[in-house]
């Protein structure tokens, strides 16, 4: 069993709730990665953003994805990390991956200012058009999905950890 989790999906998926009450379950440290990235430039994702271009962005987020270290962590990184290969295939050796599925009539509800969140969208792209185009990335990285559903972040804590512990002790 690999000694870290990294949780992916869109933004407002539940990536952060999760991985802190993941973290507070396992015994485990969280890390923040979008936090990371603000630490290692001193500015605020937005700011990134604007100054760099969505592309410039990017390469931010998959620089610090990359060379993420960490050891009995769950990590959150930002939705858009399943654009960068090397990073994820850098998370997929050092943790399990867990996709946080939701439905686009889910995060639509969820979603408050895409801007203020430090979403990475081109001028031409409409929240439905990024759904389309990250889904199949998460899906083809994910070794666990979860659907949170309305269920809530406790319940699905309860199915990871169970989830995880079942493939723990399979392994001993």
């Amino acid at each position: 069993m690999k000694t870290n989790i990294t949780l992916i999906g869109m933004p407002a998926s539940g990536k952060s709730t999760i991985g802190v009450l993941l973290a507070k379950r396992l015994g485990y440290s969280f890390v923040d990665v979008d936090i990371v990235i603000q630490e290692k430039t001193g500015k605020l994702l937005k700011e990134i953003i604007a100054e760099e271009g969505p592309e410039g962005f990017l390469k931010v987020e998959e620089k610090v994805n990359r060379e993420l270290a960490a050891k009995r962590c769950v990590i959150a990184p930002g939705g858009s990390v399943v654009y960068g290969q090397s990073a994820m295939e850098h998370l997929k050796e050092i943790s399990e991956i867990v996709y946080l599925k939701l439905s686009y009539e889910e995060l639509e509800q969820r979603l408050g200012d895409l801007t203020d969140r430090g979403v990475v969208l081109r001028p031409e792209m409409t929240l439905r058009d990024l759904y389309e185009e990250r889904r199949p990335l998460y899906e083809k990285y994910a070794d666990i999905t979860v659907s949170e559903g309305r269920r809530g972040p406790g319940a699905v804590v309860d199915e990871l950890r169970s989830i995880i512990e079942t493939a723990s002790t399979s392994l001993h």
